[in-house]
């Protein structure tokens, strides 16, 4: 059975034990990696990222009445609600109350619902949790109303219940590869015009580690809503709506050097995401190694947003002579490290990587190997 598969069951099972009676529909999304292009995308600029075989399922059942039931088999307590808040909750539940809200705005309100949600997926890791938990929440809500949406316009409508109601500012990049996304490929994103390339991953001789460093970030944390005010910042005083724009020449036209660094880091990404789609599609991963180190070297000085701990696994991983490129990946301030590594090797990078980690802060990474997967699997009615 696939790992959708499994999650589908799962999140069947979940909420039949959890409200005494089969769900109405059920969908599954993936987590996803992002090689390449970090805080590019509320830029308006390139990303490239995969969807992975870690999943979420959200099984949910129209009630008769407007009351809104929610649990988790990632978190204890039950969500108990007579009707879905004006407001967030400042919980897990925030991600689902937020799309079912926006699904109202946009078709009409429905009626109340109960949902169960079925996570492998690590909160906080940086392989888009929050997502995958928007995208089978609304997939499988629309299906049980009977509402049909194109892929982009589901992707937009997830991304608005981020941004508005749980309040991360964050771009569509995830939302799109946990919908469109195909196994064995990239998704080369035009973040401004939403125009999508599928580039071929590395073969079998080459495989992707996630390396988690176990400290954790909240993604609507004040730090990166900062971050996307101050390249909002950076825009303006160029003249321009958005870093997308931007060239290296105008950076010097920056006054406030911390803004400068932003924009640096948007211009200078926005190419590595160009070079690497091009190394992916001349069949040259190899390629990449020098484009996720810059990456990382970027993130950590420009944009500010690593730690001594990605850093640490970053710099053990350039140790190895079979890793390829290692960068921190996601928001920042913790989650993973994505390292590009020769198949052969897999084995001797873990135990490099843990045994250095454990050195300097007294616990281990916890390693996810992961391949690609298709986007959203298609929602099953009961």
């Amino acid at each position: 059975m696939s790992a959708s598969h499994q999650l589908d069951e799962r999140a069947r099972a979940g909420f039949r034990q959890a409200f005494g009676y089969p769900p109405g529909a059920v969908a599954v999304a993936p987590g996803r990696i992002n090689i390449i292009g970090e805080h590019t995308d509320y830029n308006e600029g390139f990303v490239l990222p995969a969807a992975i075989d870690r999943h979420l399922g959200v099984a949910v059942r129209l009630r008769r009445d407007t009351r809104v039931a929610l649990r988790s088999d990632r978190y204890q307590a039950a969500v108990e609600l007579d009707q879905l808040p004006p407001r967030r909750r400042g919980d897990w539940s925030d991600y689902l109350i937020g799309v079912a809200r926006e699904i109202d705005q946009r078709h009409g309100p429905g009626p109340g619902f109960d949902a169960f949600v079925a996570s492998e997926l690590p909160v906080g890791s940086g392989m888009s949790s929050s997502g995958a938990v928007e995208v089978a929440t609304a997939v499988a809500l629309m299906s049980a109303r009977g509402i049909e949406l194109a892929p982009i316009e589901t992707a937009r409508l997830c991304q608005a219940a981020e941004n508005g109601f749980v309040g991360a500012q964050t771009g569509i990049m995830d939302q799109f590869t946990a919908l469109k996304a195909r196994g064995g490929n990239a998704i080369l994103l035009d973040c401004r015009s939403l125009q999508d390339e599928q580039v071929p991953l590395p073969d079998g001789r080459f495989a992707w580690i996630l390396a988690d460093s176990r400290v954790r970030h909240e993604l609507a944390s004040s730090a990166y809503n900062e971050r996307r005010r101050e390249c909002e910042s950076a825009a303006a005083a160029l003249g321009l709506t958005s870093l997308r724009d931007a060239t290296e020449a105008d950076l010097e036209r920056i006054s406030n050097p911390v803004e400068r660094g932003r924009a640096r880091h948007v211009v200078s990404e926005n190419s590595r995401v160009l070079q690497a789609a091009d190394a992916l599609r001349r069949r040259a991963p190899r390629g990449l190694g020098p484009l996720l180190y810059k990456s990382h070297e970027s993130l950590r000085l420009d944009f500010a947003v690593s730690c001594r701990e990605l850093d640490c696994l970053v710099e053990l991983a350039a140790g190895v002579p079979q890793v390829i490129g290692a960068r921190m990946m996601g928001g920042g301030f913790g989650g993973c490290v994505l390292v590009l590594v020769e198949a052969s090797g897999l084995d001797d990078v873990e135990q490099h990587l843990a045994e250095g980690y454990a050195d300097e802060f007294h616990k281990s990474p916890e390693f996810y190997r992961v391949r690609s997967v298709d986007g959203v699997m298609p929602e099953r009615t009961s």
